[in-house]
């Protein structure tokens, strides 16, 4: 959970600049931050716009934030993320 936390507050602009530089490259290398990041990122500039974001990010999101509610077990590198791999990944 977390890592949620710091990916939004990295998106949002609001850490430090050590921990900026280390999101940037964790996100260069990790598929799943990286689409968690894009997810948020679409919603965001939906809403900057004022217009309805993609349903798909949408979706995304939520199925995002029902991760966030679930406990995973110890050592499941998908729950170290916060996320789920997509069907057939």
């Amino acid at each position: 959970m977390q890592v949620a936390r710091v990916l939004q507050c990295y998106l949002d602009g609001e850490t430090d600049e050590v921990t900026a530089r280390r999101v940037a490259a964790h996100l260069e290398d990790c598929w799943r931050c990286g689409l968690e990041a894009s997810v948020y990122q679409e919603i965001h500039n939906a809403l900057a716009r004022r217009t309805k974001p993609d349903s798909r990010a949408v979706g995304r999101l939520q199925a995002f934030g029902a991760s966030l509610l679930s406990d995973p077990p110890a050592g499941d590198d998908d729950a170290e993320h916060g996320t789920t791999r997509p069907a057939g990944a």
